[in-house]
């Protein structure tokens, strides 16, 4: 069981404020900010060449960490500066040609489709939207339809920033893979708030972010390539990190995971970023997933309860994310109204998630997304505050 009290010490802003945007940005724990802290004053004393070599074994242990972290092999894992960058450098890499289809859900994140969408309409390829089922993820007699051998890639969002909804990853994986069609999967919302096994739901790509509910520096992220996909892809670019210059005409691209990354980084943030995976392995993903699943659930409830509030979560297995409208006032109303009463939350826009918010008839949502550091005090006086709004 997470200590409530010693994690809560480790969030001094949590004790100032009701925190429920860590699907955004959450809060760093003390030990995360001072990993960064130290460095970066390294880097003013000595240089930041210097300042790295000296933390060169501390960096290279990362990829251990996010290895257990994420239930693959170090070699499998690349660092990148978001989730985004890890996502656009693993669809880059899958060959893609005239013909060729991908295959999405109605959640997928605008961040994602629109590079498709440009992708696809330079190399005569097609981006197909399976349909949702009732409980807001891929359609399962929908996706056996519509899989075939053209179908290159289905990309999958783990948990769709608009709605509390998980989705059953390893049911799209293995159909999918009937048809020889790799899977990627943006796990942005899920890493740090589920416990994630990459070989346990047999995907070939995870792509991640540490700003958010792993509860790392912006500017950080992390992709995972399995065995599967490293055999098909090439990177859309490398440089001397990726790969080795041989000859005036030649070169040698490195045969693990690093050969995503670029030589250029943020040493203090990637230090924190491990620093932050250290901290939420040492709590316990499987803890950290229960405690999280536990508060949404609290917080779902009781904001079901009040009159002119509708809760828009789908899913029979719900994440920490808890969206929800109050008749009368627009989202970023009441997102302004209760951060002044230091309740922070805040609103998700169609354009963003279009197709599921489209489909819904939403064009913008509340979303609250509390952390295992919020106290289920603080949940019923959010709660309160919302009903107090009408």
């Amino acid at each position: 069981m997470i200590d409530l009290a010693a994690v809560r010490a480790d969030t001094p802003a949590a004790s100032r404020r009701i925190y429920l945007e860590s699907a955004g940005a959450s809060l760093p724990p003390e030990p995360v900010l001072q990993e960064q802290l130290a460095h970066l004053r390294r880097e003013a004393e000595v240089g930041g060449y210097v300042a790295a070599d000296e933390r060169a074994a501390d960096l290279d242990a990362g990829y251990g960490v996010f290895a257990e972290l994420l239930g693959c092999r170090p070699d499998q894992v690349a660092f990148t500066d978001s989730a985004s960058r890890s996502w656009v450098t693993a669809f880059e890499a899958v060959p893609l040609g005239k013909g060729d289809r991908v295959l999405v859900g109605e959640v997928e994140y605008a961040s994602n489709a629109i590079p498709m969408l440009m992708r696809a309409e330079a190399v005569g390829a097609s981006v197909e939207v399976v349909p949702s089922d009732e409980h807001g993820s891929f359609s399962a007699a929908a996706l056996e339809e519509m899989l075939d051998d053209r179908v290159a890639l289905v990309s999958v969002v783990h948990v769709p920033s608009n709605g509390g909804t998980v989705a059953d990853v390893r049911r799209i994986s293995d159909a999918a893979h009937r048809v020889g069609a790799l899977v990627l999967l943006d796990a942005c919302q899920a890493i740090g708030q589920l416990a994630l096994d990459a070989e346990a739901l047999d995907v070939d790509m995870v792509t991640g972010t540490g700003r958010k509910w792993l509860r790392a520096p912006r500017g950080t992220g992390v992709l995972v390539v399995r065995d599967r996909a490293a055999e098909r892809l090439r990177p859309p670019v490398a440089d001397l990190r990726g790969a080795v210059w041989t000859g005036p005409a030649s070169y040698r691209l490195h045969r693990d995971a690093k050969v995503f990354e670029l030589w250029e980084n943020n040493a203090a943030a990637r230090l924190g970023l491990i620093r932050a995976a250290r901290y939420l392995l040492d709590l316990g993903p499987a803890e950290v997933e229960r405690a999280v699943t536990a508060r949404a659930a609290h917080l779902r409830t009781g904001l079901a309860a009040l009159p002119g509030v509708t809760v828009h979560d789908l899913g029979t297995r719900r994440s920490g994310i808890v969206t929800f409208s109050v008749a009368g006032l627009a989202a970023t109303a009441v997102r302004d109204l209760l951060a002044a009463r230091d309740i922070t939350v805040t609103a998700s826009f169609a354009p963003s998630t279009l197709l599921d918010m489209s489909a819904r008839r939403l064009d913008a949502i509340v979303r609250a997304s509390p952390h295992y550091f919020v106290t289920e005090e603080q949940l019923d006086e959010a709660v309160a505050a919302v009903g107090a709004l009408r």
